[in-house]
């Protein structure tokens, strides 16, 4: 028996070796569930259908018969019978709830590596000072020129200085360089020189600041919900462990390349489960169910986060590219601009494909929670 569960586990579960479509995709591992449910519920029902065509002709020989002794004899091998078919409608449930626990058990570790890509993918995007860098004319060396230049030429009865506070702020640094200027002593094919030099960078930071904050702010919120998810998992792990007596968290089965003893757990608890019998049993069995749900709980809420995720960046895509002067400024404009347009694209792929949702319509739904095809 234990040799059958162990060749049952390396199947499914050793060191989790799947082919690498499998390994990297979820829905894969899904399709996978699916089709060893039906080949369990297959088996089982050959085997069921067997024991009741042998219980009808016990029944029609019980009719039939008027030899007591026969009787009593068809009367044990029909008791006995439906014993059988008990235990294989139990073996059944069994066998299929095995899966499901092995592949949900799969699929966690392939969702914590995503929820663990995500993080690295956010922890790499535009800081706010990047963003400030290009959004701030401040931070731009031909804007930093004229403001000095202006500032030497100011009229020093009409000028005015700003404060350290006003003066970080763009708008009012803004107003404040072309006031000084308009009063200066600079002539008028100088003004026009200098603005010239620096109408680029004032058009588009000036256009695009409320929106370039909008994409850090934003960003920082996905950050924070998928920190969320992450903790999540997490708890879902320790509560999906909790029956097999595993108590290790996810981050140091991961960390420790732990899962070889997940698996060890695992198999005893299988084991014991299918030498157990009656209230015993049933209670193993539940104990092995209810982590499913809470299971695809978590799939739920991880498809509406990179549902989410990906209308963010599609919006952030047409953000950027609404910039109407783009042509005409290209070679003024800043390359960290380019750059977090190229990311954008790139993030877009990736919520599409690497990231992308767990495919659970109402029919997968009802097979993986209960085993059961609605064509059957």
């Amino acid at each position: 028996m234990v040799q059958r569960n162990l060749a049952f586990l390396l199947l499914f579960f050793s060191g989790f070796a799947f082919s690498n479509d499998v390994l990297n995709d979820p829905n894969a591992l899904l399709n996978e569930l699916l089709k060893e449910i039906n080949v369990v519920n297959s088996k089982y029902e050959v085997l069921i259908y067997q024991k009741h065509a042998e219980l009808d002709k016990i029944n029609y020989t019980l009719h039939t018969s008027l030899n007591t002794k026969k009787k009593v004899n068809l009367l044990i091998s029909k008791d006995l019978l439906e014993s059988e078919i008990k235990q294989l409608i139990t073996d059944n449930s069994s066998d299929i709830s095995k899966i499901r626990y092995i592949k949900g058990l799969q699929i966690i570790k392939i969702l914590y590596e995503k929820v663990l890509s995500l993080d690295h993918h956010f922890a790499s995007i535009r800081t706010f000072s990047e963003i400030n860098k290009i959004a701030n004319p401040n931070q731009y060396p031909e804007f930093e020129k004229m403001k000095n230049l202006v500032a030497a030429k100011k009229d020093k009865k009409s000028g005015y200085d700003l404060t350290s506070v006003l003066g970080t702020n763009t708008i009012v640094s803004v107003i404040q360089t072309f006031t000084n200027m308009l009063s200066s002593s600079l002539t008028k094919e100088e003004k026009e020189k200098e603005l010239a030099n620096i109408e680029c960078i004032l058009d588009f930071t000036l256009r695009m600041q409320n929106d370039l904050n909008t994409i850090y702010f934003e960003t920082a919120f996905l950050q924070k919900s998928n920190e969320k998810m992450k903790s999540e998992i997490e708890i879902l792990f320790k509560d999906y462990t909790k029956p097999i007596t595993y108590f290790t968290t996810l981050e140091a089965c991961r960390t420790n390349d732990d899962w070889e003893n997940v698996t060890s757990k695992m198999d005893e608890y299988l084991s014991k489960m299918k030498t157990t019998t009656g209230q015993a049993q049933y209670k193993m069995q539940v104990n092995l169910e209810f982590p499913i749900d809470r299971l695809l709980q978590f799939i739920t809420l991880y498809n509406n986060f990179i549902d989410q995720g990906g209308k963010f960046y599609e919006k952030f895509k047409v953000i950027l590219n609404s910039y109407e002067n783009e042509k005409q400024c290209d070679s003024k404009l800043p390359l960290e601009y380019k750059k977090l347009k190229t990311d954008i694209d790139v993030a877009i792929d990736k919520f599409n494909i690497a990231y992308k949702p767990v495919e659970i319509n109402g029919t997968k739904m009802k097979e993986i929670l209960y085993g059961l095809n609605e064509f059957d």
